[in-house]
């Protein structure tokens, strides 16, 4: 993978040498006065501390030495020691005519926790940003190079299974998953993913107005974590809807997982954690229940012990993640593991990663959680549908592609539906990872599906424009295979831009953010739609300027590409 701040940093560290200083971390920004410079160094400040002269007399020195390069065109000193440098067009051409944008693989393994999803309830908008977060944040490790290993971690064992199979048990008593005594071939039974997701709120209310019911659904989640027969095999046809439900979002949202695990596996590593645990001596009593201390004198709010077991022997949620971590290093070990999750679970978190290292579980291995904010509605509040209630990840999708549509070329008639799917995944999943990943922010269908400004459709619609013009240029046996010249303001703006892209990748793997990225597609297209407008690429008469300008295209049209799939996604025909 070619890296232009390498290179400048590199050029940067040689002059200070050559100068006589040392300097370990040498960082070149983007300058913030293009009139003075492409990029500055502001490092003579830190090395007039450290030899007590001048700043600007250190600036001058490491000036005199850049100066003698040809990679800049000009290098200038201002205020009290800012180095500003202009790149010259030969470097920038020569580094563009080098087609390498691939990263190397590592070796390492990144483990991705993400998704959520509810066995038997339906995908809502509260699993929206899970889901298109980590599949983006996977997508980018393996583009950097890692391994990667996805689960969606499924709510699949606890009390709302319970309150499902009650209240099944209570409409179709005659179904034989209910009769203790019989020992055949189960009957198949009408169990839709409709019918689930009637069942469970129904349960539930009932569950907390009926003290009677809700001791049944507890003894019945008993039942089933013991895995009685008939019950368990009812929750194994219950899992291969529900779990068929899930796949058919999370497919419409270019979402993959390599594991479907749950609860119910995490559940079968319990007894081996405690058996590990037994032989260590974290585990504390506290008013009957099993504790592990996980304060830090360096805390400035209180972080409790993480609950192990309680005072009548349950488990909870925390010791089935624990169980999950023992699990997943054990038979897979990963180099790190990474949870995407509401930031409001971050104590949670919080406890069970301490314990993991205090109990030498992840010694070895970095444990992240990346957490992240809300999506409202237009109007700030929680996203809900016209009823009040919340909404499902279908619907949304269904009013987003209604608003897809109107927008549509009326000229497209064929595959219409499929081009508004794509789109209204392109809105969704944009808007989703525009602001930085712990921010909540309000989802405005019409605003997010424009073609102008911040939006999916404006990167989609200049990706295909790009592609439009290539094609034709193929078919008008115009060959472009290098940059020869950098014709204008314009040709240099997307350059300077472009010379950002690993550098936009490489923040975004280290902040599990994706805001990075969709602000660098912003940019890049909107300073290439600037270009776009100002030059008439097919029709100029100069043979390099439009080469240039049609290779210079095809770099955008690239790292669009590139961009948009580690995004999840996919760019339609036309629009």
């Amino acid at each position: 993978m070619k890296k232009f701040y390498k290179i400048l940093e590199d050029k940067v560290k040689m002059a200070i040498n050559e100068c006589h200083y040392e300097m370990d971390e040498v960082s070149v920004l983007e300058s913030n006065r293009p009139d003075l410079g492409d990029y500055q160094f502001n490092g003579a400040m830190a090395l007039a501390k450290v030899y007590h002269k001048n700043p600007l007399e250190i600036a001058n020195e490491i000036t005199s030495i850049l100066k003698k390069d040809n990679f800049f065109s000009d290098v200038s000193v201002a205020g009290p020691g800012f180095i500003n440098m202009i790149i010259s067009e030969k470097a920038l051409i020569d580094f563009f005519n080098i087609d390498d944008y691939k990263y190397e693989a590592n070796g390492k393994l990144i483990f991705l926790d993400y998704g959520g999803a509810n066995v038997a309830k339906s995908l809502h908008v509260g699993h929206l940003r899970s889901v298109n977060i980590g599949e983006a944040l996977k997508r980018l490790c393996n583009y950097l190079g890692y391994k990667t290993i996805s689960d969606t971690h499924l709510g699949d064992f606890g009390r709302p299974l319970g309150l499902v199979i009650l209240e099944l048990s209570k409409r179709y008593p005659e179904w034989q998953y209910f009769d203790k005594n019989y020992d055949g071939m189960y009957e198949d039974v009408p169990i839709t993913n409709e019918l689930l997701e009637e069942v469970y709120p129904y349960a539930s209310l009932k569950a907390k107005e009926d003290e009677e019911y809700l001791k049944e659904a507890q003894d019945m989640t008993k039942r089933l974590q013991d895995q009685e027969k008939g019950i368990y095999d009812l929750w194994l046809k219950i899992m291969e809807v529900s779990k068929k439900s899930i796949k058919k979002i999370y497919d419409e949202l270019n979402a993959t997982f390599d594991l479907y695990k749950g609860e119910s596996d995490a559940s079968l590593c319990v007894p081996k954690l405690l058996s590990y645990l037994d032989n260590l001596d974290i585990v504390k009593e506290s008013e009957g229940a099993k504790v592990i201390e996980v304060s830090s004198e360096d805390d400035k709010l209180e972080v409790p012990p993480m609950l192990l077991i309680k005072s009548d022997g349950g488990i909870l949620y925390s010791t089935t993640e624990l169980a999950t971590i023992y699990d997943r290093i054990e038979n897979y070990h990963p180099d790190e593991i990474w949870y995407m999750a509401d930031k409001r679970q971050s104590l949670h978190f919080t406890q069970v990663f301490r314990a993991a290292k205090k109990a030498n579980i992840a010694s070895d291995t970095k444990l992240v959680f990346a957490g992240f904010g809300t999506m409202n509605g237009k109007d700030g509040k929680p996203f809900k549908t016209r009823d009040g209630g919340v909404m499902k990840l279908e619907s949304l999708l269904d009013e987003v592609k209604r608003e897809c549509l109107k927008k549509l070329n009326e000229n497209i008639k064929e595959n219409r539906d499929l081009i508004a799917n794509i789109i209204a995944v392109s809105v969704i999943k944009y808007a989703d990872m525009i602001p930085n990943r712990e921010t909540d922010y309000n989802f405005d269908i019409e605003k997010f599906c424009d073609l102008e400004g911040k939006t999916g459709p404006y990167i989609l619609y200049s990706t295909i424009r790009m592609k439009s013009l290539l094609n034709k240029a193929l078919e008008n046996g115009i060959k472009y295979n290098k940059l020869y010249l950098i014709a204008n303001n314009f040709d240099r703006e997307i350059l300077l831009i472009l010379n950002n892209f690993d550098i936009i990748l490489e923040r975004s793997f280290d902040s599990q953010s994706l805001n990075d990225i969709t602000e660098y597609l912003y940019r890049l297209n909107n300073s290439y739609n600037r270009f776009y407008n100002e030059n008439h690429i097919l029709t100029e008469n100069d043979e390099l300027k439009k080469e240039s300008w049609l290779y210079l295209t095809s770099i955008v049209y690239k790292i669009n590409n590139i961009l948009l799939d580690i995004l999840a996604i996919q760019i339609p025909e036309k629009m």
